[in-house]
């Protein structure tokens, strides 16, 4: 099992599992999503991580920096469409690609916010802090999602769509 930054060669498989994540939606072609998927790559501020095993994404998140004027300019880093395949829950992948993702926004000193996922694996991690968030280590979680959410100082408003 890796856990990587995906890439264009991950995305059928991405795809397959983002509808155990919304079994309703509307899902593009696959001819789309690779469009989709080179307007994503163009954009540093977007990552796709995920949790490969045989060539298959089987635990994905994605993050996304945003630039934030407030609070000393530090940025946002959302995290969003946590799922893990149903034959691979309970395992702990959740939590590796949302620890990944907040090294990552730790090294960008951004203040990563998990919005779209599993309700334990939700909330505000500030930078700096100790503390878990369901095994998470080094984050620690404030409040529940859809509170104004405190980190040190920061307010980050939560919303979620599950």
């Amino acid at each position: 099992m890796e856990i990587r930054q995906l890439t264009g060669a991950d995305v059928p498989s991405l795809m397959k599992l983002y509808r155990q994540l919304s079994p309703a939606d509307e899902f593009p072609s696959a001819d789309a999503a690779q469009e989709i998927w080179q307007r994503i790559e163009a954009q540093e501020s977007i990552i796709y991580l995920g949790a490969v095993e045989a060539g298959e994404v089987v635990s994905t998140c994605f993050l996304v920096i945003i630039p934030n004027l407030c609070h000393g300019g530090q940025s946002i880093c959302l995290v969003e469409n946590v799922v893990t395949d149903e034959k691979y829950r309970r395992m702990g992948l959740g939590r590796k690609v949302i620890a990944e993702a907040v090294r990552i926004a730790r090294r960008t000193r951004t203040v990563p916010v998990v919005r779209n996922g599993p309700p334990r694996l939700q909330g505000v991690f500030p930078v700096g802090q100790r503390g878990q968030l369901a095994g998470v280590e080094g984050v620690h979680a404030l409040h529940h999602v859809g509170q104004v959410l405190h980190a040190g100082g920061l307010v980050a408003g939560v919303h979620c769509q599950l």
